[in-house]
């Protein structure tokens, strides 16, 4: 049988799984990567160091699946969405760490906060391609950063830059093609597809000079890629880029010539990995023994890759704007479709934020250690142990009173402000462990009246979101799943690999390379993720109407407590205008 790798490279490990053409996964490795943080908001990597790693990775996921590696017959990459800097004419790193300039780190992570100023001088231009990012640049976005380089490298070094995608880096390494990907230059580099909005060579090179980057349109946009088809080629999710050189391939533990897939960002590798999934949803009006493999039927899902932060993927048959979501974006998936963007600026960070800052977090680790569970395990049976002991009628009975509002660390979607915090109405002297399940438990309530209000904002746009296939660690936590169906009142789906989802949908961009005919072709990445996908099981609402009518109320005093926040901010900044340091 013919076998796929998938490669996905995160912020702190690369990960390598081998699967099988009905899409199993047969072996699963990953190995650490190193992150510098030389000040703070500063983060950087390397791709010298990173390639090493998803070397370790991809060797040791081979040994545990026991394939023979010439039954290999194509690789896929994804990567976070973080900017790569070589040689123009040697192709070797460059260093993006002032004020020297002279290490091996090469890359400005995603979330490095550097480019601050930049961010807002270019939203301050008010240019007509920024309504394709929710109408704002964010400073995780690419752009801003090269700006920075700019601003901040002596110029004869930044002359000598070529900018990349981290995805982008690594197929090159892997293959010596230049071949970019619609994914990430589209979302996060600025790049209109040929047609929208007049677009004639996808950058847009007006924009470019406006914001300071005019170096960027010299030689037909070389350094950023060029131009399709003059200078430059770009293409969609899992087309072919090319093989494997032998290096590479000798350094994977791989035969030369293995097909390797147009990579792209790592969140849209979880969308390709779960929405693709046969699975029965006859709520929705999906056949019994599970979905036809009509593509439409993906326009009322939403992808929701949950992480530290949780991102949100939606696909459109035309283009939909919803203020405070990212797009929609043209071809990044699969050509002629859109996806829009929206997301929680934390989610797994958010709840490990409050258990940290408990008085109680030591005595719950201790306590979960004991009983051989992580503590969040640990603390849904101490909730459920709690409603038992009040004889509640549910678990969201205990939290009846605790109004918890948490964009502690700003909010990404749909008010795109990341000037908004978290607020408590409920707060008491109490510091007991009790105490401490309860705020646990506001913060899961949160991010579920969260993800409603970014499906309906999207769904009041055009969208027409009615399920959300979700993946990442918290879909192993069942009350947090039960109050996203309840609060949201979708169907949740959960994949049969929970944390591997995005590696596994890497591996399906692998499988598309491998698919390429004698002209070149390639099949559809739909079928394949009907083919490969693999659902678990899928979590549904409350039966109980007395909570859901908590829920529904409970969303009503959420939504108040974002506009009163706002609204107290705008009270105070005109009650003191003028008065400032």
């Amino acid at each position: 049988m013919d076998h796929y790798i998938g490669i996905d490279v995160g912020t702190g490990s690369a990960r390598a799984c081998v699967v099988d053409a009905n899409g199993n996964i047969k072996g699963l490795a990953s190995q650490n990567i190193e992150l510098w943080q030389p000040q703070h908001g500063f983060y950087e990597q390397s791709t010298t160091n990173i390639w090493q790693a998803i070397c370790v990775s991809v060797n040791k996921a081979l040994i545990e699946s026991s394939v023979e590696r010439k039954s290999v017959r194509g690789i896929g990459f994804d990567a976070t969405c973080s900017l790569a800097v070589l040689s123009l004419d040697t192709h070797q790193p460059i260093s993006v760490s002032g004020p020297s300039f002279d290490n091996e780190h090469n890359i400005i992570l995603w979330l490095d906060h550097r480019s601050t100023d930049e961010v807002n001088a270019i939203n301050a231009t008010k240019h007509s391609l920024l309504r394709y990012v929710g109408g704002k640049m964010s400073v995780e976005m690419e752009i801003p950063k090269i700006l920075w380089l700019k601003n901040h490298m002596p110029a004869e070094l930044f002359e000598k830059c070529q900018f990349y995608d981290l995805v982008d880096v690594l197929t090159y390494i892997a293959t010596g093609s230049e071949t970019r990907n619609f994914c990430s230059a589209v979302c996060k580099q600025g790049y209109l597809p040929v047609g929208i909005d007049r677009s004639v060579k996808g950058w847009q090179e007006d924009f470019l000079t406006d914001i300071g980057l005019g170096i960027l349109a010299k030689d037909n946009f070389r350094r950023i890629g060029g131009v399709d088809g003059v200078n430059g080629r770009y293409a969609a999710a899992g087309e072919l880029v090319g093989t494997l050189s032998p290096k590479a391939a000798g350094e994977l533990g791989l035969p030369s010539g293995v097909a390797v897939g147009s990579g792209v960002i790592d969140a849209y590798a979880g969308w390709i990995g779960t929405v693709g999934a046969k699975v029965a949803l006859p709520e929705q009006g999906l056949q019994p023994k599970g979905s036809t493999d009509d593509i439409s039927e993906v326009f009322g899902r939403l992808a929701a890759v949950a992480g530290t932060s949780t991102c949100h993927l939606a696909m459109s048959p035309e283009a939909i704007f919803t203020k405070g979501v990212w797009g929609p974006y043209r071809d990044v998936l699969i050509s002629g479709y859109w996806m829009s963007e929206g997301g929680q600026s934390a989610t797994g960070e958010l709840l490990n934020h409050v258990l940290q800052i408990h008085p109680a977090f030591q005595e719950a680790t201790s306590l979960a250690m004991g009983a051989k569970k992580n503590i969040y395990k640990f603390l849904n049976c101490h909730l459920e142990a709690l409603a038992e002991n009040a004889k509640a009628p549910s678990v969201s009975w205990l939290g009846r009173h605790f109004f918890f509002y948490g964009d502690h660390f700003g909010n990404r979607s749909p008010i795109a402000d990341a000037n908004m915090s978290g607020s408590i109405i409920g707060l008491t002297a109490d510091t007991s462990l009790d105490n401490l399940a309860l705020h646990y438990y506001g913060a899961m309530e949160f991010i579920a009246l969260q993800t409603r209000q970014i499906i309906e904002t999207m769904n009041n746009s055009g969208h027409s979101i009615r399920s959300i296939f979700i993946s990442g660690g918290q879909c192993q936590n069942d009350i947090l799943m039960t109050l996203m169906a309840s609060a949201c009142q979708v169907p949740v789906v959960i994949p049969q690999y929970v944390t591997a989802a995005v590696v596994h949908g890497a591996a399906m961009l692998g499988a598309r390379a491998a698919s390429v005919d004698t002209q070149g072709k390639t099949e559809d990445l739909w079928p394949i993720m009907g083919r490969m996908s693999k659902p678990g099981k899928v979590a549904r609402s409350t039966n109980d109407q007395v909570e859901l009518k908590l829920l529904e109320v409970k969303y009503e005093i959420f939504l108040e407590q974002c506009k009163l926040q706002q609204t107290y901010r705008e009270t105070v900044d005109r009650a003191i205008e003028g008065w400032k340091p």
